[in-house]
């Protein structure tokens, strides 16, 4: 096989491009479930209205799904690593019940201004999942409710990042607009899902005019 005249060996850069998967990168407290300070039981476990569903329709359309949170309260010595892995197997127990199931989840659990090598809006958790999963992050999406989640997307180069009126999201809108002007706001996760879903089939239509 030749590419433009030089012979080539292996996949061809375009065929592997068609073969990568796309993701989409959600905040934990805020977006799916119910902002609590320093959440640490998982009876104390609350999701939004439509998690479960939302979370199926984008599977159901060929996204795999990750959870990216910050757990400073492990760095500041409030829980433990294993607390919060008590509280993600409840989690990912009750969306899997909802065939809503999570590929993996990323946590930072070091206290701000800790040297930390994935704290949102880090980027490296995202390209983590890139190497392990064959991700194009070009058409991932990254939902969360603070600043740090749409900035953790951009920094990943995302095809968009959402904003969710939940948790913080609300009043980040109010008082802090100019920051989110580049992102897409809405309601809640399950909105965030319904404008995926849009958006990837208005693009789909163009691409075959």
């Amino acid at each position: 096989m030749s590419i433009f005249g030089f012979p080539f060996r292996g996949q061809s850069p375009y065929i592997a491009r068609l073969n990568l998967n796309r993701a989409v990168f959600l905040d934990r407290d805020g977006t799916l479930i119910q902002e609590m300070e320093y959440l640490s039981r998982p009876d104390q476990i609350a999701f939004f209205p439509g998690v479960g569903r939302a979370l199926r329709g984008l599977r159901q359309a060929g996204f795999k799904l990750f959870i990216v949170s910050n757990q400073s309260g492990v760095g500041r010595g409030l829980f433990t690593l294993a607390d919060v892995g008590r509280v993600h197997a409840r989690l990912v127990d009750e969306l899997a019940a909802e065939d809503a199931r999570i590929d993996k989840i990323y946590v930072a659990p070091e206290a701000p201004g800790a040297p930390s090598r994935g704290r949102k809006p880090l980027p490296q958790f995202l390209f983590d999942a890139r190497d392990e999963f064959q991700l194009d992050l070009s058409q991932s999406y990254f939902i969360g409710d603070k600043l740090i989640d749409l900035q953790c997307g951009w920094n990943a180069g995302v095809k968009k990042s959402i904003l969710v009126r939940t948790g913080y999201g609300r009043e980040l809108e109010q008082t802090d607009g100019g920051a989110i002007a580049a992102a897409i706001v809405v309601d809640d996760l399950a909105a965030a899902a319904a404008w995926i879903l849009q958006k990837e089939a208005a693009d789909k239509t163009v691409a075959t005019r």
